[in-house]
């Protein structure tokens, strides 16, 4: 039969519409049944992109008999993480501290109240590896239930007493002392030979790296850029990089950036183009980060553009279930397409070797010494693309996630004036007005995701409301344009509203479904914690308004991260990176003139390596408080730099410009 997935709008979901597992979405109807029934609620957490919850689909709910016994002694819940990150962070948060580790596909077994007393993530179908089979993990969890209700019940509840007291400890806002120890910190992490901290599996740490960029700007530690600059080499030169398609898989299995697990994620694609072009403003290897940065835009553009102007969540890891079949190669395969000149140059420039770097004798594509050639170098790339693209595809997620499509309108908007690719700044704009119309309700509050240019039911979570306002305060500074500074101060102004704590912020709106908790975690993970995303938002509409509420609410949100930038600064780096901020001031730049003028001005403020600079360019007039009372100099474009609405003497030139900017 088919189940309740069948009408779902999450692309996660309707993979497993034909299960003959009875599935139902997170909502009051499995609940109810479970009361009703008196049966435990099987929670299973994935998302689309996700490799071991393929497995574990087709290992055990795909088949019949373990379906039959789910569903006569479960209520069984499936969620994309993607589309509830509210129902995911507080079951993760329950998996973590019942197991001491968490991942995806996540397992959890709740009572009829949503209380989790079991947790874990895969199970295989047969035991392996020490880990039970799943059946075997039904079976002892419907012996609990039905034999030991009283010891299922007591630890459910010190599970939920647990969640209700584990919260972070806020501190005072970040000092300058602070930020020196966090770069102390991460120094003893950092992996001297292969880039990046810590050991294999390795993530590409892109807050912590806009945070390093920052404080080298500020303080002049040259330690910064060099763990900075060397980390971004290695991803760049490995396998997570895809050395013909310019997106980076989500994260390396190695050490060396070499063997990726190869779904690739909006998220993570959006936040490397934004660093990569920051990272490109100085130095030399600027035009190696360039080419890097232009490289992941394109692959936004080409491969996660949805019809309707937004972008889609990720591409599949696996390939008609092999992993990673699209993209590995044999020297043999090079010689086919190249021909035996060229494909033994190719097998060499990008490390594809007789033995193999990845599985069954093939090799991902590295690059870890770039040829002096490098029309060569585009031209064999173009044709292995080419070739490539005959082969099967990994299936995309499409479903448009308000926060990640935030973080690529700000990357392309900015790539659009740095790298001088106006194409970025025309589908950061369509993207914009996808979220501003599908994703924003008749009352003006965001809703997370939409498909086919519909939106689902699910409100917006903190990170997409921090996300989408800092993505539009960008596009006021790029386009002059006050239709996106109304934009966010109308979002900014319903977190205030209803998302604020006693110190930062919950994550979820205050009238959003109760769970166990109400979440409220400032750290960051693979992409900014709701509270990082909201401080930097708050930051920008500070600078463009000169209003205090709104730098206090941010210096609030700071405080609430304190604790875990000063503990464990690498899952704090957006945090760190808006104290860097708050430190340097931020500068509010205020270019005010129109044609090549003021493009040269705006194109050397986005260049300017200072913390946080908010820099909005526009005509004369343009109704935001940051330009009140400024105009032309001499009938020249001109530039206002300020501090706190204290500012120095107006410039016309991008070489003064560029002195009062510290570049």
């Amino acid at each position: 039969m088919a189940n309740r997935l069948a009408q779902a709008s999450s692309p996660y979901l309707l993979q497993h519409a034909d299960n003959p597992v009875d599935w139902y979405e997170w909502g009051p109807e499995a609940f109810a049944l479970a009361r009703e029934t008196d049966r435990p609620i099987l929670l299973s957490v994935g998302y689309a992109a996700c490799h071991w919850c393929h497995v574990m689909a087709h290992e055990s709910f795909e088949d019949a008999a373990t379906a039959a016994y789910m569903n006569e002694h479960f209520v069984n819940v499936k969620v994309d993480r993607e589309e509830r990150p509210d129902v995911d962070a507080v079951y993760m948060r329950a998996v973590q501290a019942m197991t001491g580790q968490g991942g995806w596909p996540m397992t959890c077994v709740l009572t009829p109240e949503g209380e989790p007393f079991f947790s874990g993530t895969y199970f295989p179908p047969v035991p392996a590896q020490g880990m039970p089979a799943f059946t075997q993990v039904l079976q002892a969890l419907h012996d609990a239930w039905s034999n030991r209700r009283d010891e299922v019940l007591r630890i459910g509840q010190q599970v939920v007493d647990h969640l209700g007291s584990a919260g972070h400890v806020p501190g005072e806002v970040l000092s300058a002392a602070d930020l020196d120890g966090a770069l102390d910190a991460l120094a003893r992490t950092y992996d001297e030979e292969a880039g990046g901290f810590g050991t294999s599996p390795k993530f590409p740490p892109s807050m912590v790296l806009e945070w390093l960029l920052r404080h080298e700007s500020r303080t002049g530690d040259e330690r910064a850029t060099r763990l900075a600059d060397h980390t971004l080499l290695a991803m760049a030169a490995g396998g997570m990089h895809d050395q013909l398609a310019g997106g980076f898989a989500r994260y390396s299995v190695d050490r060396f950036w070499r063997v990726p697990h190869f779904e690739k994620m909006l998220y993570d694609n959006a936040q490397l183009a934004r660093v990569y072009t920051h990272a490109s403003r100085r130095g030399e290897h600027a035009e190696r980060f360039r080419r890097v940065a232009a490289d992941v835009a394109d692959f936004l553009l080409r491969d996660l553009r949805t019809s309707e102007g937004g972008f889609a969540s990720a591409l599949d890891a696996d390939t008609e279930g092999v992993e990673g079949a699209t993209y590995v190669w044999t020297p043999e395969q090079l010689v086919a397409v190249l021909g035996a000149d060229e494909g033994t140059w190719a097998a060499d420039v990008f490390t594809v070797t007789e033995q193999g770097t990845f599985e069954h004798g093939t090799s991902t594509l590295q690059l870890l010494d770039p040829p002096a050639d490098d029309e060569r170098l585009d031209r064999v790339r173009r044709r292995l693309l080419e070739a490539r693209g005959e082969r099967p595809q990994p299936a995309v997620d499409d479903k448009v996630v308000a926060a990640w499509n935030g973080l690529a309108v700000s990357a392309l908007a900015e790539m659009s004036v740095v790298l001088e690719r106006p194409d970025y700044l025309d589908a950061a704009i369509a993207a914009a007005e996808l979220l501003a119309t599908v994703h924003t309700s008749d009352d003006g509050r965001l809703l997370r995701v939409s498909r086919h240019g519909r939106a689902g039911a699910h409100a917006g979570v903190l990170e997409d409301y921090g996300c989408v306002a800092e993505a539009y305060l960008v596009l006021l500074g790029v386009t002059g344009d006050r239709v996106w500074f109304e934009r966010a101060q109308g979002l900014l102004d319903q977190v205030l509203d209803r998302f604020a704590a006693e110190v930062g912020f919950h994550d979820t709106d205050a009238e959003a479904d109760a769970l166990l908790v109400r979440p409220q975690d400032p750290s960051d993970n693979a992409y900014p914690s709701g509270t990082s995303a909201v401080v930097h938002a708050l930051l920008a509409m500070a600078a463009v308004t000169g209003e205090e509420r709104w730098r206090e609410a941010a210096e609030s949100g700071v405080q609430s991260a304190a604790g875990i930038a000063r503990q464990d600064p690498r899952f704090a780096g957006w945090t760190l990176a808006a104290a860097e901020a708050l430190l340097a001031g931020p500068l509010e730049v205020a270019l005010v003139g129109s044609g090549d003028e003021l493009a040269a001005l705006r194109r050397t403020a986005l260049t300017s390596a200072s913390p946080g600079a908010v820099v909005v360019a526009g005509e004369p007039g343009l109704d935001v408080p940051l330009f009140a009372d400024r105009g032309l100099v001499d009938g020249h474009a001109t530039a206002y730099v300020c501090r706190r609405f204290v500012c120095d003497r107006p410039v016309t030139t991008p070489a003064e410009l560029a002195s009062l900017l510290g570049g």
